[in-house]
């Protein structure tokens, strides 16, 4: 049975192929662009809708936010099974986005372009990492909360779940509570294409895990429901509130401004590179399809998955552990070259 969500996002789709099909005759009447130029653009547009698809938003859905995730999504998964696409790719598809929204603006779904100006908001090629924290930046933003609130509980197990798990946005907005299993440290995961993967998680999350259900979310409850993470109205915590939550803290705890949740993911997986995992093992908890996708964070030693998670994660079994040296600053990402 289709959610409102579901609705949702097929009406917003349905409007995006809409507008898609009269665009052509927009670049080819006012913009003069070539046949092969037109096909691009519409080639690209293509990543733009399998992008909103994914998330469930609609073209209403544009702000800063919403274009910071798609070249995020676009440098590392947007691409399936294979690479992130280059940088010149991500520029152009960014163009082609802004060309698609000047149309919108012109058909009356806009007042004026929802996306960011091209001076304010840049991608700058040549250059592939995506962004990440530093160790000390994340003990930072984990003790940001204000643990003696209901929402600061809550809070704190986001920001243990999104860096613990690595998991994608989509996929911590859509957790239940039957798909933790405390006795095994693990969390059922449904990733792109439905496709079930487990994730792991130490001492330091289950903690937080444990008093958010066991405290906090009994308090926000207001009706069944097997929604993990709730708002104020005791329904399922929507994906912006995710995004707004892990950029406030941020900024809270002085990290880099417009902190992503996939700067956690990414943050994830740089980290158990440095501690030593190998790359399949980080495949396998991010849930790529393909080891090239991985391969964006390079190449380490074979491990098992659970001896790695545990061995290597900073937030695992050994709190005490010494910690691997400090994280240098990655050169400028896509965006505000920042989170890719």
């Amino acid at each position: 049975m289709a959610t409102s969500l579901d609705k949702a996002g097929h009406e917003g789709l349905t409007q995006f192929d809409q507008y898609l099909e009269a665009f052509p005759r927009y670049l080819r009447g006012q913009r003069g662009l070539s046949e092969n130029t037109e096909r691009v653009y519409l080639a690209d547009l293509q990543s733009f809708r399998q992008y909103l698809a994914e998330e469930k938003l609609s073209l209403a859905d544009m702000d800063r936010q919403t274009l910071r995730g798609y070249l995020a999504w676009l440098a590392t998964e947007g691409r399936g099974g294979q690479q992130g696409y280059a940088r010149v790719s991500v520029a152009r598809k960014l163009t082609v986005v802004r060309a698609f929204y000047r149309f919108l603006v012109q058909e009356g779904l806009f007042r004026s372009t929802p996306v960011p100006s091209g001076q304010s908001f840049k991608v700058k090629v040549g250059k592939s990492l995506p962004d990440f924290l530093g160790q000390r930046e994340v003990v930072r933003l984990m003790d940001a909360p204000d643990e003696s609130t209901v929402h600061g509980i809550r809070d704190k197990a986001i920001l243990e779940t999104l860096y613990a798990c690595g998991v994608r946005l989509a996929e911590i907005h859509g957790m239940d509570l039957a798909d933790i299993n405390f006795s095994r440290n693990q969390i059922l995961v449904r990733g792109k294409g439905s496709k079930e993967r487990l994730v792991l998680f130490g001492r330091p999350t289950e903690a937080a895990l444990r008093r958010y259900i066991n405290d906090s979310r009994r308090e926000l409850v207001s009706k069944p429901t097997q929604a993990l993470f709730l708002n104020r109205y005791g329904e399922r915590l929507s994906r912006r509130s995710f995004e707004k939550l892990v950029r406030r803290y941020s900024a809270e705890a002085g990290t880099r401004a417009d902190v992503h949740p996939h700067t956690l993911r990414h943050t994830f997986a740089t980290h158990m590179l440095e501690g030593g995992a190998d790359l399949r093992v980080i495949q396998e908890l991010l849930g790529h399809s393909s080891p090239t996708t991985t391969q964006i964070y390079t190449h380490v030693t074979k491990q098992e998955a659970l001896t790695a998670y545990l061995s290597f994660h900073p937030r695992a079994d050994e709190p005490a552990r010494r910690m691997p040296r400090e994280v240098s600053e990655v050169e400028e990402q896509a965006s505000t070259g920042k989170d890719v």
